[in-house]
């Protein structure tokens, strides 16, 4: 009697056991900056907005008390959350190029998978669809929460960031999201082109650091802005929101750069070629075009460095898909890269 074949390995279930740590330390990390927001929004924001309603009323009034203690606390907790939810995309970039993928390619493990009956090609696929479905559903909630918490304190606190602050901004919509992702397809990229733990970390970090300073150079000029104009004997243009361009603005519409009236150089001819100033800028109602436009580059670069990363494991093993993996037997390609 003929043996049955072997089935394919379930190695998604290996997958999720053999990062069964990273997975829980990844929930514990959501729950507590969940619960953190969720204070935020509630007792926090509205300890802090009473605080400032009894600070606001003692205002001539002499010596009067206010809870400043409550106005702080708000003040502390609001920005150790802004930094941990913008920090997210750099830990998930070093533990994917560190644990997830560098480890395994340094150890070994890897290339065994891949001689036995795991195509190269599924292997990478699924390190990154599980770790990316996790990350979308953590970061997800989180941002969502911040853009609950923020709201509730929008207005009511004197202190409260203001939309365009940029930390603020990121942390409020799917732009952390999809940034995490970056980090996931950056970090994944450095492990499969250096194949060591430690240099992977670090450059999968160091990359999306420099992915999320790109994004906040281009945002502002993703969608555009509105311009005022104020006559030269006023000032700029008084606006609320986030301030791209500033200068001056000529008889004829050409915008002038401001000049350096400090050394004189240039000053007096131009205010004489002036007829006013201009402010360009981003008003609160380009919040979420601003949001989604960040959101879609990210996820292009996402994208490419997803490509990038199987570009770079074909280098490394040849074919992706091998007649002998889809049959559960190493093929001559598969067997040579991993002697390798």
């Amino acid at each position: 009697m003929t043996a049955a074949p072997a089935g394919r390995p379930r190695t998604a279930g290996w997958l999720l056991r053999l990062h069964r740590p990273a997975l829980i330390v990844w929930a514990c990390l959501v729950v507590a900056l969940a619960a953190l927001l969720l204070a935020l929004r509630g007792p926090l924001t509205d300890a802090a907005a009473e605080g400032w309603r009894q600070y606001n009323a003692c205002q001539g009034r002499g010596r009067c008390t206010y809870d400043q203690d409550a106005i702080l606390r708000y003040k502390d907790f609001a920005g150790y959350a802004n930094l941990a939810l913008n920090a997210l995309p750099v830990l998930v970039a070093a533990w994917a190029g560190a644990a997830l993928i560098g480890r395994e390619l340094e150890s070994g493990t890897a290339r065994l998978a891949w001689t036995q009956s795991t195509s190269p090609a599924r292997w990478l696929t699924l390190r990154l669809a599980l770790p990316a479905a996790a990350v979308t559903v953590g970061t997800g909630l989180l941002c969502r929460l911040h853009r609950l918490a923020w709201a509730a304190g929008d207005g009511r606190i004197d202190t409260a960031k203001h939309w365009y602050d940029l930390l603020t901004f990121n942390a409020g919509g799917p732009t952390v999201a999809a940034l995490a992702l970056a980090g996931l397809a950056a970090g994944t990229l450095a492990a499969l082109l250096l194949r060591r733990t430690l240099p992977a970390l670090i450059a999968g970090a160091v990359a999306t650091l420099g992915i999320a300073g790109a994004a906040a150079l281009l945002m502002p000029r993703l969608w555009p802005a509105v311009t005022l104009t104020s006559a030269l004997d006023e000032d700029y243009p008084n606006v609320d929101g986030l301030v791209v361009d500033q200068g001056l603005v000529s008889a004829t519409g050409a915008r002038l750069p401001i000049p350096d009236c400090d050394t004189g150089a240039g000053c007096s001819a131009a205010y004489d070629r002036a007829v006013g100033y201009f402010t360009t800028y981003h008003p609160v109602s380009h919040y979420w075009p601003l949001q989604l436009t960040t959101t879609a580059l990210l996820l292009a670069v996402t994208g490419l460095l997803a490509a990038g990363s199987f570009l770079a494991l074909r280098r490394l093993t040849g074919p992706l898909r091998t007649a002998g993996a889809a049959a559960g037997t190493p093929s001559t390609d598969t067997l040579a890269g991993a002697a390798a």
